[in-house]
């Protein structure tokens, strides 16, 4: 009798240090790194000046941590408004630090982006990654980005309700990017690396993509949620750039 109680003890204790770590990655960790984004977005605004306005936060439809990179490997273009602002460039010293910040309407994000996509230095920040190696904002080429689907923030979690035609603006110092949601991959491996390339094509599924060199943006993130087996992926065309 004695073993069966201390049996269920152990039971209990351990039930209640899995619900424990279970509440501080889904809860904890999104707290955490939402409040260190939105510190760091504020603090981009004031030292570049003015602040754009916020998007409205949309009501989430739907109600592990996840590693949303893909390998980096090797498409039509939008006709291009403002082309007056220099593309974005980002000096070695910024590494894992924080230079644009990325708005998306539907879904009601703002977020900084940073260079690199570490896990410790960048995604679990709640920051955006940018792909080491891929272009920078209104620049030639695939301006390519990576974040948690959940946890730290989770700030893709809803990009798989982006619609054709919804704007990703990123702001710059100096200016602002808009691009045009154009196609998605709803699913494809961990290391197809075509889906970040200059010319943004999957590898996997090789009729999805691109054909033209142009000005591309490419968001990524796990899918399914809570899964980091396959990757989500969307892709959108420079429209127009606006100075500051």
């Amino acid at each position: 009798m004695r073993g069966l109680w201390t049996s269920a003890e152990v039971a209990v204790t351990l039930g209640v240090v899995l619900l424990l770590l279970v509440a501080h990655q889904l809860w904890w960790t999104n707290r955490q790194a939402r409040a260190g984004a939105a510190h760091t977005v504020r603090a981009l605004q004031r030292d570049w000046g003015e602040p754009l306005p916020e998007p409205p936060r949309s009501v989430p439809e739907e109600a592990a941590d996840d590693s949303p990179a893909v390998s980096a490997g090797e498409g039509e273009t939008g006709d291009t408004k403002g082309r007056g602002a220099a593309p974005a460039t980002v000096p070695a010293f910024r590494r894992s630090q924080a230079y644009a910040v990325i708005r998306i309407p539907r879904i009601g994000l703002t977020a900084p982006v940073a260079q690199g996509i570490s896990r410790s230095g960048v995604l679990d920040k709640g920051y955006i990654g940018h792909y080491p190696g891929t272009a920078q904002p209104g620049a030639s080429g695939n301006f390519a980005l990576a974040a948690h689907r959940n946890t730290h923030g989770e700030p893709f979690r809803y990009i798989n309700r982006l619609r054709r035609g919804d704007r990703v603006t990123v702001e710059t110092r100096d200016a602002v990017y808009t691009y045009t949601v154009d196609k998605t991959l709803r699913q494809t491996g961990a290391g197809d690396g075509g889906v970040v390339a200059a010319v943004p094509r999957s590898n996997v599924k090789p009729y999805v993509g691109y054909r033209a060199a142009g000005s591309y943006v490419t968001l990524t993130t796990c899918t399914p949620e809570f899964t980091s087996r396959y990757r989500l992926v969307v892709w959108g065309k420079l429209t127009e750039v606006r100075g500051r």
